[in-house]
């Protein structure tokens, strides 16, 4: 598998059993400092301890629907996260056996699977209870590994939007008690982390504790906390900093919960959840494909299109509509059904770059609700080792040369993560006529390494049915001739969605997509051929196909002609 993401790749397996000691390796090289074992001094148990509210002054509100299919499969006991699979003894707690990895083990402790298993009714209730005493039977007091601060921070959030189902006045005190004394310990945590995950859920919890718990004690605090962050981390278009349209859902949730539960409790709702909502509706409804889910660029999923629409049905009024985000760095094409994403951004600056990924000029097409052309995708729940390969540049669909990376990857000290950087030069201009439009966009990733600019012309016809593009590698004018003449292998690979049936032909590749639509793809490059990929997306490992075309760039080529200029289309093929 490490040649179908773009080679160099084949230290990253997720397919075999592993000794705990490779599992702890793994664990330490792909979540750095943030997977450290949280640790507490004798003062901090001190804090830990106190009086706990009898109820809720008022509940969270649960605006996300449930995955009603997890809930279901939860409820047969068995437990699925990416590929990694346990089946259980009847309603037995999941933490009761050994789990498959560190990995396994820090998705069951955040309880996102929480509203799922209670949407199965009041035996899915039921079990949803017995299973938190039993984690707090096992490490309510306090565990190094499952209070880590940014697990605690999202079992908290989906412990108070359960609040109807699991706290009740007078009943089963010590859940209040255990919950309390989390929070008390992130409130703790937050102080000394600039990790921006912990960070921005923290910020969104010690809302939801002032108003929900305090009778609005330190209210004015925590929502100063939680205007820096919306500073921090969401960008004046509406993007999240991340340039991750699934971190931008999420966080678009979190405030609108935020907003409902201050304006339920008659709390004045601060201007700048008013100022950061639309904006970053509008990015959300951006990313929406017509699946209604999302682009999975960055670490970002393409998510439920219940949990999409939930959050763009609240935002008051329909979200603004536009196709070009300069600050997130992506450019939209759309004609008709037919829709093309370009990712023409940077990576984002630090800290916040340790998941990004190296994908510059890739791009996502879909027909309707038909994905066609993406990447390798991302899944927070998949094995750590795949999230980290489909960083790469060759598990996006753009060109790769001498088997670089477009961003290079630097060790982020604070965190001991690999944080992507760059590339230099990355533009897009955009020139619209009639109603045909064209994209020219270009990096310089390459250029250190090799002397060479990566530019991509894209083209879509009025219709939409005829998407035309040249990828072209050129020695800039100001650059002197290389005294090493010797031609650099490059790869221009389209990586497939799983729902697209591919058909190699004499003179083309028919491309046939889940919805009966039919495509071609054409190119007089010699080469190309059709290779095994991967997609992580969708939760699990898939292993769709991918279109590549392979060559030999000229050092010291203008990118007019072959080799160094490639040309291919997509064709949609009229309906029988």
């Amino acid at each position: 598998m490490g040649r179908a993401l773009g080679g160099g790749d084949s230290d990253f397996r997720a397919d075999r059993t592993r000794s705990s000691a490779d599992d702890a390796a793994l664990w330490r090289r792909f979540r750095g400092v943030a997977g450290e074992d949280a640790r507490i001094g004798a003062r901090q148990r001190l804090k830990l301890t106190g009086t706990a509210p009898a109820n809720f002054d008022i509940n969270l509100p649960d605006i996300v629907p449930p995955d009603t299919w997890r809930g279901e499969a939860l409820m047969r006991d068995v437990w699925r996260i990416g590929m990694e699979r346990l089946t259980l003894e009847h309603a037995q707690a999941p933490w009761s056996v050994p789990p498959p990895s560190r990995h396994f083990a820090d998705r069951l402790h955040r309880f996102d699977w929480l509203p799922d298993l209670l949407s199965q009714g009041p035996s899915g209730a039921s079990r949803a209870g017995a299973f938190i005493d039993s984690w707090i039977d096992a490490y309510g007091t306090f565990n190094g590994f499952a209070w880590r601060a940014e697990p605690t921070a999202n079992r908290i959030w989906n412990w108070m939007r359960c609040a109807n189902d699991i706290f009740t006045a007078g009943d089963r005190p010590e859940r209040m008690e255990c919950l309390v004394r989390q929070l008390r310990f992130l409130s703790d945590a937050l102080d000394q982390t600039t990790d921006p995950k912990t960070r921005w859920m923290g910020s969104c919890v010690m809302v939801a504790r002032s108003v929900c718990l305090d009778g609005a004690h330190n209210l004015d605090e925590a929502l100063a906390r939680l205007d820096g962050e919306c500073t921090a981390q969401i960008l004046p278009d509406g993007g999240h900093v991340s340039r991750s349209p699934s971190r931008l859902l999420a966080a678009l949730l979190n405030l609108l919960t935020l907003r409902e539960v201050l304006q339920d409790a008659g709390h004045v709702v601060p201007e700048y959840f008013e100022k950061w909502i639309p904006r970053m509706g509008a990015m959300l409804a951006f990313f929406q494909t017509e699946d209604g889910a999302l682009n999975p660029f960055n670490d970002g999923d393409e998510g439920r299109p219940e949990a999409v629409n939930a959050a763009l049905a609240r935002l008051g009024t329909p979200p603004r509509r536009f196709t070009v985000a300069p600050k997130s760095g992506f450019q939209k094409l759309q004609k008709g059904p037919v829709r093309l994403m370009l990712d023409c951004g940077e990576a984002p600056p630090p800290p916040f770059g340790d998941f990004a990924h190296a994908g510059a000029l890739g791009f996502e097409l879909s027909d309707g609700p038909a994905r066609l052309v993406t990447s390798c995708g991302y899944s927070a729940e998949v094995n750590l080792d795949w999230q980290a390969a489909v960083r790469r540049t060759g598990a996006h669909s753009t060109l790769v040369l001498a088997g670089r990376d477009s961003a290079s990857f630097v060790v982020n000290e604070e965190s001991r993560l690999l944080a992507a950087k760059g590339p230099e030069g990355i533009s897009a201009k955009r020139l619209e006529e009639a109603d045909e439009t064209w994209l020219d966009a270009q990096h310089g990733g390459y250029k250190a390494a090799c002397g060479l600019l990566h530019r991509r012309r894209l083209f879509m016809s009025g219709n939409g049915s005829r998407l035309t593009g040249e990828d072209s590698l050129v020695r800039p004018i100001s650059q002197s001739p290389s005294d090493d003449s010797k031609f650099i292998n490059f790869e221009i690979r389209f990586h497939l969605h799983p729902t697209v049936t591919a058909m190699m032909s004499r003179d083309a590749i028919r491309l046939i997509c889940d919805n009966g639509s039919v495509w071609r793809f054409k190119t007089s490059h010699e080469g190309t051929r059709l290779e095994r990929t991967v997609y992580l997306a969708r939760g699990i490992v898939e292993q769709p196909e991918q279109i590549v075309m392979a060559g030999y760039a000229d050092p010291n080529s203008d990118g007019n002609e072959p080799p160094n200029c490639i040309r291919w289309a997509f064709l949609k093929e009229p309906a029988a």
